[in-house]
């Protein structure tokens, strides 16, 4: 027997006595210390352990400290990675020495029973003809157009309906899950022309539907459950064993996967030239088999899902503690109209294009509270970093965009402050360095969603606050978070909603 398969067992029985010397010996001891102290054989998985609940404010007050913002992590007998939130080292690994780091088998391996070989979890050439296909697509005009009309009718025929309801009623809603429910309607629509109907009053008679939500929501989070075990080895043991929580996603995988089969197929019966979504694009080659069209359409939902509804949340919150931002917002939007002389209930994406405080004032949002706050990949070969940080082959090297945004030498001494005329210049939204902010990811991989989420997201905001004051019940009170496949709200946003009076 090797040494190597033998560690955990070694570990499983050393673990208790490390409990008793570290918590009984020391009770003193701070839980939520940031000094990153390395214990033998046990290396940083103590602390760890003790802040798993609060990784990124552990993490982030780590790097602050660190004289390079960048920090080496060991696991049990072995280094294990890097996690940095120096700009240098992003921009090194995200495009300079971008082939040296991929996503790495580790990562691809705890991902692809739910999300297969799609653009996501994907390296080398199959991800560049990946790219370069979803590339070619998002950039045409008509899945553009697409995007705005799909967002605009459930605007109309959904979202702003439910919010007027609600206050009539004086209804407190808990306004993530609301966005949450919008965003996986638009994405089902966008992605293969499907209305799952989430957000409508009508929902709970189409359960397959709903069954399919339900499934994709409680896999995802299953699937990231895998990478914060603290044994690497945990979620493959269950998976062999067909127990707990491995038992459970090959269930919830075999409905998503089921719901867009039925639709792969019966969607390649139909002429697909009257269809402007991304399977009926992808699935005009007929080289592309069912499992690759399941695995395009799996990838694009799980990206479009929660992103922009992590991102809303946070924006209402903090929107709800900054009432002047909210006025310069809603004068932007009725000045926006005016002078298109728009009286319908949504705005084009011409219109939406003008309104450059909302568009700061949303990536202000994102800086503080990035929809996907941590990324990760691996290192092919050895490396060192700019700021000579050696990185060995095989270790993970993840960049927090989370941290990045509270860094004073990016950000300057108020980077703790929500101030959306940063990113203004002369009344004009002027974009910043992805490396700088790595919100939708940087170089080679750079998200190619990003417009359609800005789109997404100023059309909802815009809609909203010209026609609902949104008081958040607790606001004084800062909310926590839940590290899931994005950045979601503890316990939702709740809120109270009420009709503006008519201009």
């Amino acid at each position: 027997m090797e040494l190597s398969s033998l560690q955990p067992v070694f570990f499983f029985f050393l673990l208790p006595l490390f409990f008793f010397l570290f918590f009984y010996q020391n009770p003193a001891k701070k839980r939520n210390s940031t000094k990153l102290k390395t214990y033998p054989l046990l290396g940083n998985l103590p602390q760890y352990l003790q802040n798993r609940h609060r990784f990124l404010e552990w993490s982030t007050e780590i790097l602050i400290k660190a004289p390079t913002y960048t920090v080496t992590l060991q696991s049990p007998g072995q280094v294990s990675g890097v996690i940095t939130a120096n700009t240098l080292n992003v921009e090194h690994m995200l495009k300079t020495n971008f082939v040296n780091y991929p996503r790495g088998e580790r990562s691809i391996a705890m991902l692809e029973d739910f999300l297969g070989q799609g653009i996501f979890n994907s390296d080398g050439e199959h991800w560049k003809w990946q790219r370069k296909a979803a590339s070619y697509e998002f950039n045409k005009k008509s899945l553009r157009n697409f995007v705005v009309d799909m967002c605009s009718m459930r605007l109309v025929k959904r979202l702003l309906p439910l919010l007027k309801k609600a206050s009539k009623k004086n209804e407190i809603v808990n306004l993530q899950d609301v966005l949450e429910r919008f965003a996986f309607d638009n994405i089902c629509k966008v992605a293969f022309n499907e209305d799952p109907a989430c957000l409508a009053e009508e929902r709970s008679s189409d359960m397959v539907s709903s069954d399919f939500m339900k499934a994709f929501e409680e896999a995802q989070n299953i699937v990231v459950g895998r990478f914060l075990d603290a044994l690497k080895v945990t979620w493959r043991i269950k998976k062999l064993l067909n127990i707990g929580s491995e038992r459970r996603l090959k269930q919830l995988i075999s409905i998503v996967h089921n719901y867009s089969m039925n639709i792969i197929r019966s969607r390649r019966e139909r002429p697909l030239d009257q269809y402007n979504d991304l399977l009926s694009r992808f699935a005009s080659n007929k080289d592309n088999t069912e499992e690759f069209l399941r695995d395009v359409v799996t990838n694009f939902l799980i990206a479009g899902r929660e992103t922009t509804s992590s991102a809303l949340t946070w924006f209402f919150w903090l929107l709800s503690t900054r009432p002047d931002v909210e006025k310069k917002i809603l004068e932007e939007v009725r000045s926006v109209q005016a002078l298109n002389q728009n009286s319908n209930e949504t705005f084009s994406f011409d219109e939406l294009r003008e309104m450059h405080y909302l568009h700061a004032a949303i990536s202000e949002s994102m800086r503080l509270y990035p929809p996907v706050p941590i990324d990760t990949q691996s290192c092919k070969e050895d490396d060192t970093m700019p700021d000579r940080t050696f990185v060995g082959k095989g270790w993970s090297v993840t960049y927090s965009a989370y941290a990045m945004g509270r860094m004073e030498h990016i950000w300057g001494k108020d980077c703790n402050d929500y101030k959306p005329e940063r990113w203004l210049e002369n009344g004009v939204f002027q974009p910043e360095n992805p490396f700088k902010y790595p919100v939708f990811h940087a170089g080679p991989r750079m998200c190619l969603g990003k417009e359609m989420a800005y789109i997404q997201m100023k059309s909802i905001v815009a809609c909203v606050l010209e026609r609902f004051e949104i008081n958040v019940v607790g606001k004084d009170k800062s909310p926590e978070h839940i590290l899931s496949v994005t950045l979601r709200m503890k316990g939702g946003l709740p809120i109270q909603v009420k009709e503006r009076e008519l201009m």
